[in-house]
């Protein structure tokens, strides 16, 4: 039971190695350690500071990529609506263009077969009048085959020419 009730001359000793040890703690050791905690602190501090920071410029960093890919997407939506434009606009054009040039093949078309038809009734009518002189021909020598016929005819003609005089 020794152990558990101390003499008063080792608490003594006891206090005084506490105190030496205390002392040489606090003189060396704690200016140490708490220059050791405080630069443990600055340095945890600093490091939020420095994550708190690259959050912030993730963030915008972020925000920026958006805006860059949204404005993006408006360009490619609007060369896009440009582009069907100009399809359809080129399209048009064409089909204009074909009609045009449809229209000018009938035109030309429609002027050849009407000078072809003008060509062919002149034909026709000049072979119908060298049919009409030939057949003509033809009936005047039949009739007027005879001397007799001749005078009578050329009677009758003088006297519709005066009948038309007077």
């Amino acid at each position: 039971m020794s152990l558990l009730t101390p003499e008063p001359g080792l608490v003594f000793w006891m206090l005084i190695s506490f105190g030496i040890v205390l002392f040489v703690l606090m003189k060396y050791g704690f200016p140490i350690i708490l220059k050791m905690v405080d630069q443990r602190k600055t340095y945890i501090e600093e490091s939020l500071l420095s994550a708190q920071k690259a959050h912030e410029e993730l963030s915008t960093v972020k925000q920026t990529s958006e805006e860059l890919l949204a404005r993006t997407h408006q360009e490619q939506a609007t060369i896009l609506k440009e582009t069907s434009l100009l399809r359809e606009q080129m399209m048009e054009k064409a089909r204009n263009d074909a009609r045009k040039e449809a229209d000018k093949m009938i035109e030309e078309a429609r002027k050849q077969i009407e000078t072809e038809k003008e060509k062919a009734l002149l034909s026709i009518r000049e072979e119908a009048a060298i049919l009409s002189l030939n057949l003509t021909e033809k009936i005047l020598r039949e009739k007027l085959g005879t001397k007799e016929a001749q005078l009578a005819l050329i009677d009758r003609l003088l006297d519709e020419i005066d009948l038309t005089k007077s």
